[in-house]
Protein backbone atom coordinates (compact mmCIF):
# COMPACT_ATOMS: atom_id res chain seq x y z
CA UNK A 1 0.00 0.00 0.00
CA UNK A 2 2.76 2.36 0.92
CA UNK A 3 4.58 1.81 -2.40
CA UNK A 4 1.39 2.61 -4.35
CA UNK A 5 1.15 5.93 -2.44
CA UNK A 6 4.77 6.67 -3.34
CA UNK A 7 4.12 5.90 -7.01
CA UNK A 8 0.96 8.04 -7.00
CA UNK A 9 2.84 10.89 -5.31
CA UNK A 10 5.70 10.68 -7.80
CA UNK A 11 3.20 10.66 -10.66
CA UNK A 12 1.47 13.76 -9.26
CA UNK A 13 4.81 15.53 -8.95
CA UNK A 14 5.75 14.61 -12.53
CA UNK A 15 2.41 15.92 -13.82
CA UNK A 16 2.82 19.16 -11.85
CA UNK A 17 6.35 19.70 -13.18
CA UNK A 18 5.24 19.00 -16.78
CA UNK A 19 2.31 21.40 -16.38
CA UNK A 20 4.56 24.13 -14.97
CA UNK A 21 7.03 23.67 -17.84
CA UNK A 22 4.21 23.94 -20.39
CA UNK A 23 2.88 27.10 -18.72
CA UNK A 24 6.35 28.65 -18.68
CA UNK A 25 6.93 27.79 -22.34
CA UNK A 26 3.59 29.31 -23.35
CA UNK A 27 4.35 32.50 -21.42
CA UNK A 28 7.79 32.86 -23.02
CA UNK A 29 6.26 32.34 -26.49
CA UNK A 30 3.63 35.01 -25.80
CA UNK A 31 6.31 37.38 -24.53
CA UNK A 32 8.49 36.84 -27.58
CA UNK A 33 5.52 37.40 -29.90
CA UNK A 34 4.64 40.66 -28.17
CA UNK A 35 8.20 41.98 -28.28
CA UNK A 36 8.82 44.74 -30.80
CA UNK A 37 10.14 43.55 -34.14
CA UNK A 38 13.37 45.19 -35.23
CA UNK A 39 14.48 45.23 -38.81
CA UNK A 40 16.64 47.06 -41.31
CA UNK A 41 14.64 50.08 -42.52
CA UNK A 42 16.71 50.61 -45.70
CA UNK A 43 16.40 46.98 -46.77
CA UNK A 44 12.69 47.19 -45.97
CA UNK A 45 12.40 50.26 -48.21
CA UNK A 46 14.05 48.36 -51.05
CA UNK A 47 11.69 45.39 -50.60
CA UNK A 48 8.59 47.60 -50.40
CA UNK A 49 9.40 49.84 -53.38
CA UNK A 50 11.44 47.64 -55.72
CA UNK A 51 10.39 44.06 -55.02
CA UNK A 52 6.83 43.95 -53.65
CA UNK A 53 6.00 47.30 -55.29
CA UNK A 54 3.46 48.17 -52.60
CA UNK A 55 3.01 51.82 -53.66
CA UNK A 56 1.57 50.69 -57.00
CA UNK A 57 -1.71 49.69 -55.32
CA UNK A 58 -1.60 51.42 -51.94
CA UNK A 59 -1.18 54.98 -53.32
CA UNK A 60 -3.29 57.49 -55.22
CA UNK A 61 -2.52 58.55 -58.78
CA UNK A 62 -2.90 61.79 -60.72
CA UNK A 63 -4.92 62.19 -63.94
CA UNK A 64 -2.04 60.81 -66.00
CA UNK A 65 -1.77 57.69 -63.83
CA UNK A 66 1.41 58.75 -62.03
CA UNK A 67 1.81 58.05 -58.34
CA UNK A 68 1.26 61.12 -56.17
CA UNK A 69 4.40 61.19 -54.01
CA UNK A 70 2.70 63.04 -51.14
CA UNK A 71 0.05 60.30 -50.96
CA UNK A 72 2.26 57.21 -51.05
CA UNK A 73 0.77 54.43 -48.91
CA UNK A 74 -2.38 56.46 -48.10
CA UNK A 75 -4.51 53.96 -50.04
CA UNK A 76 -6.52 54.53 -53.17
CA UNK A 77 -8.29 52.91 -56.10
CA UNK A 78 -6.51 49.84 -57.43
CA UNK A 79 -5.40 50.78 -60.96
CA UNK A 80 -6.04 47.38 -62.57
CA UNK A 81 -9.03 45.06 -62.75
CA UNK A 82 -9.44 41.57 -64.16
CA UNK A 83 -11.65 41.13 -67.24
CA UNK A 84 -13.84 38.52 -65.47
CA UNK A 85 -16.13 38.84 -62.43
CA UNK A 86 -14.52 37.93 -59.12
CA UNK A 87 -13.93 39.16 -55.57
CA UNK A 88 -11.21 41.63 -56.62
CA UNK A 89 -10.66 44.52 -54.22
CA UNK A 90 -11.36 47.90 -55.84
CA UNK A 91 -9.73 50.05 -53.16
CA UNK A 92 -6.40 49.38 -51.47
CA UNK A 93 -6.32 50.48 -47.83
CA UNK A 94 -3.87 52.88 -46.26
CA UNK A 95 -0.85 50.89 -45.12
CA UNK A 96 1.46 53.73 -44.06
CA UNK A 97 2.55 52.76 -40.53
CA UNK A 98 0.60 49.47 -40.79
CA UNK A 99 -2.52 50.78 -39.01
CA UNK A 100 -4.44 48.13 -37.12
CA UNK A 101 -1.61 45.60 -37.30
CA UNK A 102 0.45 44.71 -34.27
CA UNK A 103 3.85 43.17 -34.97
CA UNK A 104 2.57 39.58 -34.80
CA UNK A 105 -0.29 40.24 -37.25
CA UNK A 106 2.03 42.14 -39.61
CA UNK A 107 4.53 39.28 -39.50
CA UNK A 108 1.75 36.77 -40.27
CA UNK A 109 0.52 38.94 -43.17
CA UNK A 110 3.95 38.93 -44.81
CA UNK A 111 5.11 35.38 -44.06
CA UNK A 112 1.96 33.25 -44.21
CA UNK A 113 0.22 34.41 -47.35
CA UNK A 114 -1.81 37.65 -47.11
CA UNK A 115 -3.69 36.87 -43.93
CA UNK A 116 -5.35 40.02 -42.61
CA UNK A 117 -5.80 41.35 -39.08
CA UNK A 118 -8.89 39.20 -38.51
CA UNK A 119 -7.11 36.03 -39.64
CA UNK A 120 -8.83 35.80 -43.02
CA UNK A 121 -7.25 35.72 -46.45
CA UNK A 122 -7.08 39.14 -48.08
CA UNK A 123 -8.79 39.63 -51.42
CA UNK A 124 -6.91 39.75 -54.71
CA UNK A 125 -4.89 41.46 -56.01
CA UNK A 126 -3.05 41.33 -52.65
CA UNK A 127 -0.22 38.87 -53.25
CA UNK A 128 0.16 35.99 -50.80
CA UNK A 129 3.68 36.92 -49.68
CA UNK A 130 5.86 34.21 -48.14
CA UNK A 131 8.73 36.39 -46.96
CA UNK A 132 11.45 35.20 -44.65
CA UNK A 133 11.02 36.46 -41.09
CA UNK A 134 13.98 38.80 -41.53
CA UNK A 135 12.65 40.30 -44.77
CA UNK A 136 9.23 40.69 -43.16
CA UNK A 137 10.84 42.38 -40.11
CA UNK A 138 12.65 44.76 -42.48
CA UNK A 139 9.40 45.60 -44.30
CA UNK A 140 7.60 46.14 -40.99
CA UNK A 141 10.40 48.41 -39.74
CA UNK A 142 10.23 50.48 -42.92
CA UNK A 143 6.43 50.74 -42.99
CA UNK A 144 6.36 51.76 -39.32
CA UNK A 145 8.97 54.45 -40.03
CA UNK A 146 6.63 56.25 -42.43
CA UNK A 147 4.85 59.28 -41.03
Amino acid sequence: MRSSHLVAGALLIAVAVAHAATQSQGQSQNQSQSQHISGNVEHGRYLVHDVAMCPQCHSSRDDQGNLIESKLFDGGPIPIRPPWPNDWALIAPRNKGLPGYDDAAAMRLLTEGAIGREGTRLRPPMPPFRMTKQDAADVIAYMRSLK
